[in-house]
């Protein structure tokens, strides 16, 4: 009987690792094209519009079009952050705060984590992250109005941001319902964006009051984060003239963050990452806003 050669054996062998390489080098070329951002698609009353699929969604990443590949309804965990004004200028408004967010929790609480995070004097954690109803509704519940207190509304962001950054939850997002009282900060609205980006957390901000413009380091700050906090993070600014529609404003907004999209899409390998990847609706009437799913989470 002939016997194969040990020179023949080896070659058969590194033939076989070879064939199985580049049989596996697809799919890892695949998985580094690929982006990933999780959608809300709303109509004009802010309501989700159910059934996109590819063709409705315009991704981009600095500005260059993307091909979308696969849209499907995101069922990724999400991490809030909640954020609860409860400064001495909130005193008026504390029923309404109460009543909105209990309804919130309760209907966010099903599969998410929730901190609760109140502003007056500084930011102090109620409650950490987590799915417990109770505890949750406990913690909101509890929201009184501090005297002689302001608000650490830009302070409170960058630390539920950094606090998310060690998080490895898909989704990431911060809520943020406060009046227009008086701010207390030394920070810029730049840092706290940054703070927001590093850690792929959406800002949406549910504001009550009137918000004026003025040239007082906090306020300026403020009114600089209020527009480029949520536009930068694919967050929105709720704008309430008074706490009266907060109820059903912050079911939308859970209606909303409950029905978003997963949005996979094509990119070229290259050695810079983009900076910035951005949606919009390729159909009239819907608005859409985005952030990308969160590195490290895996997705």
């Amino acid at each position: 009987m002939h016997t194969p050669s040990r020179s023949l054996i080896f070659v058969a062998v590194a033939t076989l690792a070879l064939l199985a390489a580049g049989s596996e080098a697809p799919q890892a070329q695949q998985a580094t094209r690929e982006g990933t951002l999780f959608v809300s698609a709303v109509d004009a009353k802010g309501e989700p519009v159910e059934g996109l699929g590819p063709e409705a969604f315009d991704v981009r990443e600095d500005g260059v079009r993307r091909e979308v590949l696969r849209v499907s309804r995101a069922t990724e965990p999400i991490d809030i952050a909640l954020l609860v004004d409860n400064s001495t200028a909130a005193s008026d408004e504390i029923t309404f705060l109460r009543t909105g967010l209990s309804a919130f929790v309760a209907k966010m609480a099903a599969g998410n984590q929730i901190a609760v995070i109140t502003l007056g004097d500084r930011p102090t954690i109620r409650v950490d992250y987590t799915d417990n109803p109770k505890q949750l509704g406990d913690a909101v519940g509890g929201v009184f109005a501090m005297s002689q207190s302001g608000m650490t509304l830009l302070d409170a962001i960058v630390e539920a941001s950094q606090g998310l950054a060690r998080r490895e939850t898909p989704r990431a997002v911060i809520v943020a319902v406060f009046t227009d009282g008086i701010e207390f900060t030394n920070r810029y609205s730049k840092d706290v964006v940054a703070a927001l980006l590093k850690a792929d957390a959406a800002l949406h901000l549910v504001a009550i009051g009137q918000f004026y413009h003025a040239e007082d380091h906090p306020i300026r700050e403020r009114s600089f984060l209020l527009d480029a906090g949520p536009r930068e993070t694919g967050g929105q600014r709720i704008s309430l003239l008074s706490p009266h529609n907060l109820d059903n404003s912050l079911q939308r907004l859970a209606r909303e963050l409950s029905s978003q999209y997963k949005v996979v899409y094509g990119r070229p390998e290259s050695l810079i990452a983009p900076e910035r990847a951005s949606v919009s609706s390729a159909r009239p009437g819907v608005t859409m806003r985005g952030a990308r799913a969160r590195r490290g989470s895996g997705v």
